[in-house]
């Protein structure tokens, strides 16, 4: 089939997102000015640079309590940092429970059962145990056309890694298996790995 998005494409769900699957899930954490913690998982997530390490996560849509989008993206604006903490399938519960539209001055750690913990280069909480944690601080939020539809990017000034995670020096991601958003309210789970090598190496 072919449809225009203006035209609609007449099924019952949305396929837009069950094309571009499977994205990274960025747990991101942020601290609004009143001091209250918050965290949200955001599927249009990924790292856009490697020198210096830079990350994006865009946001969509309205809440009826923030004006012109989301929590996170206000205390960003208002504070300049933010973290991105990595998903595990263990943690996958938690982070749904952190998706729900609670009031915004709620924290959604205490709300999923999680245990915040202070950065070290900013003044932001990270999820204790997540099996990496990228401290962050804003470059650049980009509005795009839509309703709220904003793009948040951000440098990274300090990363965590969880001890465990570590083999013969590698971050290995099958220790605590990724957790990736798929299309509608799927999710997919890394448990498998394979290797190519660069035509160039």
């Amino acid at each position: 089939m072919f449809y225009r998005p203006e035209d609609g494409h007449g099924l019952p769900h949305n396929p837009f997102n069950a094309v571009i699957t499977p994205r990274p899930i960025g747990w991101i954490s942020s601290r609004g000015l009143d001091g209250i913690n918050n965290l949200a998982p955001y599927s249009f997530f990924n790292g856009v640079a490697y020198t210096p390490p830079q990350v994006m996560f865009a946001s969509t849509g309205t809440k009826h309590d923030q004006d012109g989008g989301k929590d996170s993206v206000a205390n960003i604006e208002a504070t300049g940092v933010f973290c991105v903490n990595v998903v595990a399938h263990a943690h996958r519960d938690a982070m749904n429970a952190s998706s729900a539209g609670l009031p915004k001055h709620h924290d959604e750690f205490e709300h999923a059962g999680l245990t915040s913990v202070e950065c070290e280069t900013i003044s932001c909480a990270r999820v204790e145990g997540a099996p990496a944690s990228l401290e962050c601080k804003l470059t650049k939020i980009v509005t795009l056309p839509g309703e709220a539809n904003r793009v948040v990017f951000g440098e990274v000034t300090g990363v965590h890694l969880r001890d465990d995670c570590l083999k013969d020096g590698i971050f290995d991601v099958t220790t605590f298996n990724p957790l990736a958003r798929l299309g509608y309210r799927d999710y997919s789970v890394v448990t498998e790995l394979f290797s190519l090598s660069r035509p160039d190496d």
